[in-house]
Formats: structure tokens, C-alpha cells, sequence
């Protein structure tokens, strides 16, 4: 099982927080370093001080970690647009010698777009560019060197791009779709992703949704134009203590008033989350990301490198 950390700075990091943290997941054992892409808390506490840029933190981190995949879970199509996103995508891969990880999906909490100014469609359209997206990101990434891209769709129109620069990882880093929608979100992953996760729901809920992947899957004919098997993955929200008070303690910010939807956190031992790493492995997950709530917690870190990745590692 591959173990990743997923953060959310909009809660309050700014960068040498999240370079200090980022560092500790390296030390720590861990997979990789994912975050966020928010421009805005979701809650009443206003998150100083203030949001960073997840793109321009992740070219700095390329630059100041070795070994740990970077990426966003995830980054928001509503945010930029698909061409210079797949130059800023394809550098920051260069920049951290192919360790990216692009996750993309349609953009959902309106506040932050109404707070800077960034047009928010009806979901249908954010949808539709979320699929012009994919299709220009990968087709940019793809094209060989010295031909040149042009795509027309009812969003975007690209003319002759030349497709520079390319990511280190070819034909380009792995794509991450994931989400709770039963049937776009499923069609699109099939189509144009390397990964499919579904976030922070229950083991049941998650197996459901990878059988909504393995059916699109089916119907687009992944298999048969020679595609790898999708990564199925899972993210967990975790509140690890030594005791049951640490763990409540660590838990008390999932209680709070917030804008995402509900979750099933694992709030306790080590031993439980190994437990739950264990189930969503049965049903056909090979990647985890857990979720941390604070990213001054170090020692929360630093408890689940100590007590759960070894015993990952021993039942392989």
C-alpha cells in the first residue's frame, strides 16, 4: 500500500510550515506530499495567514525535497486555464526531476471564486471544461516535439501550440480524478486518468464508487486501447493518538462548522488505522492519502511513520 500525506494549508500554513511539514513526510517514510488547491477557509476561522498558491508551493518544494511525490488532490479547472496549466504543471515536474502528481476536478466551493473574482458556472459547465481540460492537458503532453497542438471545443481554443515545455515523466505525470459524482466523475477518470480516488467516504461508499470506475472502465474500452488498470485510491481523515484522549484531541477540528461534506475520519489508535488501510486494500485500493488537519502537528506525523507505515510494510 502506498501511503501519501494530504494537507490543506487554507486552514492556516504558510510556506515554511508547509516546507518544514513536507520535509517530515520525506523523513518520515511517506509516499508523497499532497495538497490542496483553495484559495479560502470553509469555516468561520479565516485561516491566517492566509492561502498560498499550491502550484507556486509545489515548484518551491520541488526544488527542496528528493524523493517524495508531489501533487495537488486537487487542483480546480475553474481556477486556470488548461494550456498554461500544463506549462506550469509540465515545469514544476521538470523542476522536481518527475515526481508530479496532477489532480484535477471541476471546481465546487463557490465562496472562494465570489471572494477573488473567479467565474463560477453551473455545475453542468464546470463539467464540460473539466473534460476540455483533461483533453487539452493530456493532448499538449503528448504531442511530439517539433509538431504542434490545436484543439476546438465550446470553452477552449487552442491554434498551433507547440506544446513546450514536456514534463520530465513521460508522456506526462499521472492524472488524479476522483470525487463522489456517480457518473461523469467515473467517465472521466476512465478516459484520461492514471488515478481514480475517492475521498474520505466509508469503505462501503468507496467500493461502490470503484465499481462506477471499473464499469466506465468497461464502456470506454480502456483495456482494449492498451491502457494501464486505473490506481484506485482512497483519502482518509485521520485523528491518531497514543491515547484516546490525543486522538479526540486532535479530533476536535473536524467538528467544527464547515463547508465539506461529510466524512468518516479515523479517530483513535494506530492500530485502527492500520485496520482501515487494511479494508479499503480488500476492496482493490492500492494508495492511500491521509488527511491531517494541522500541519503544525508534527509529532501526529512523525506517530503514524513510527507505528503504521512499518506495519504496512511487514504485511506485504
Amino acid at each position: 500500500m502506498r501511503v501519501s500525506v494530504f494537507t490543506e494549508p487554507h486552514r492556516g500554513a504558510d510556506y515554511d510550515t508547509q516546507l518544514r511539514f513536507a520535509r517530515l513526510v520525506e523523513d518520515g517514510g511517506y509516499e508523497g506530499f499532497l495538497r490542496a488547491d483553495h484559495y479560502q477557509s470553509m469555516g468561520a476561522d479565516p485561516g491566517l495567514p492566509g492561502p498560498t498558491d499550491a502550484w507556486l508551493t509545489l515548484a518551491a518544494l520541488a526544488r527542496e525535497t528528493r524523493r517524495i511525490r508531489l501533487g495537488t488532490l486537487v487542483t480546480s479547472a475553474t481556477f486556470r486555464l488548461p494550456g498554461p496549466l500544463a506549462v506550469l504543471v509540465a515545469q514544476v515536474d521538470q523542476m522536481s526531476g518527475g515526481r508530479v502528481d496532477l489532480g484535477i476536478g471541476a471546481g465546487w466551493y463557490e465562496r472562494e471564486h465570489t471572494s477573488y473574482g473567479i467565474p463560477f458556472p453551473a455545475v453542468s459547465e464546470r463539467f464540460d471544461r473539466l473534460a476540455e481540460q483533461l483533453e487539452v492537458i493530456t493532448g499538449l503532453w503528448a504531442t511530439p516535439v517539433g509538431a504542434t497542438y490545436s484543439f476546438t471545443g465550446d470553452h477552449y481554443r487552442l491554434v498551433d501550440a507547440p506544446a513546450l515545455p514536456k514534463p520530465a515523466q513521460v508522456p506526462g505525470p499521472p492524472i488524479i480524478v476522483g470525487g463522489r459524482g456517480p457518473k461523469r466523475t467515473p467517465e472521466l477518470a476512465a478516459r484520461y486518468a492514471d488515478e481514480f480516488n475517492m475521498p474520505f467516504k466509508s469503505v462501503a461508499e468507496t467500493a461502490a464508487a470503484y465499481d462506477r470506475v471499473r464499469e466506465a472502465c468497461d464502456r470506454v474500452g480502456r483495456a482494449d486501447a492498451g491502457r494501464a488498470p486505473l490506481v484506485l485510491s482512497a483519502g482518509i481523515v485521520v485523528a491518531i493518538g497514543r491515547t484516546d484522549a490525543e486522538a479526540q484531541l486532535r479530533a476536535a477540528p473536524l467538528h467544527e462548522k464547515s463547508a465539506l461534506p461529510p466524512e468518516d475520519p479515523v479517530v483513535g489508535s494506530p492500530a485502527q488505522l492500520v485496520q482501515r488501510i487494511g479494508e479499503f486494500a480488500e476492496i482493490g485500493a492500492t494508495r492511500v492519502h491521509v488527511r491531517m488537519t494541522d500541519l503544525d502537528d508534527l509529532d501526529h506525523l512523525e506517530l503514524i511513520a513510527a507505528e503504521v507505515l512499518p506495519q504496512l510494510e511487514a504485511g506485504r
